[in-house]
């Protein structure tokens, strides 16, 4: 079993799991259950989509080209206006 994308949010996972099952590859999303254990706060790093070993090659392939990306590290910039008004 080979981790082919960790995701922040149980969307992504899915996003990703299903579009390697339309390619044929069987993916599993691990960590899901774990989300409600903690409550109304946010659990970051569990959430993980795995493949068989022998499908890696092309399973990196779809999900390069998913283009998830990841976001800013820092969601809030200095450069972000706030009601209008610069920050």
């Amino acid at each position: 079993m080979h981790i082919v994308y960790k995701a922040d949010n149980l969307f992504d996972a899915h996003l990703v799991k299903h579009a390697l099952e339309d390619a044929g590859i069987p993916a599993f999303v691990f960590g899901e259950q774990l989300l409600g254990g903690m409550g109304e706060l946010p659990l970051f790093g569990v959430l993980r989509v795995g493949i068989p070993d022998v499908a890696r090659p092309q399973a990196e392939d779809i999900v390069a080209a998913l283009d998830l990306g990841q976001g800013p590290s820092d969601p809030i910039s200095d450069a972000d206006d706030w009601a209008g008004q610069p920050a």
